[in-house]
């Protein structure tokens, strides 16, 4: 009886190692963001979390739909072509620290790390339709 408890109490002392040694899904992330700055340019201190880069794709979408509704859908299809092609660049292929998130989560942040790449971010992080309208007469 002994021994079964000794052997219950070690396999739960090492589950639960396991489980605090894993790490949380902003560390994902930002260990991913990190990886992508290489492959996107941009700021290697821009770690978004992927709530933070999901606000910044969609930022970036609702921009792109107001452009198409003011009739300036050339300058929206020329900023989504660029991100594109900023987006291909830097997902050829997953690089490390980017394994452990979903196919969704990695998309989003390659996104986001693209427009902080294409000089769309300010200071905080934030995608600002400004210097995208300026980066696109680059």
């Amino acid at each position: 009886m002994r021994r079964t408890t000794t052997l219950l109490t070690a396999a739960c002392l090492l589950t639960g190692a396991a489980v605090g040694c894993s790490k949380s899904g902003d560390e994902k992330a930002a260990d991913c963001a990190a990886a992508l700055t290489e492959r996107t340019g941009g700021d290697s201190a821009d770690k978004p979390t992927v709530s933070e880069a999901k606000e910044r794709v969609d930022a970036l979408d609702k921009t792109l739909a107001d452009l198409v509704r003011s009739e300036y859908a050339s300058v929206a299809k020329d900023a989504a072509d660029r991100l594109e092609k900023k987006t291909v660049e830097g997902g050829k292929s997953r690089p490390d620290g980017c394994e452990e998130l979903s196919k969704d989560d990695y998309t989003v942040l390659l996104m986001a790390k693209a427009i902080d790449g294409l000089g769309w971010t300010d200071k905080d992080g934030q995608f600002n339709k400004l210097k995208m309208v300026e980066g696109l007469h680059d």
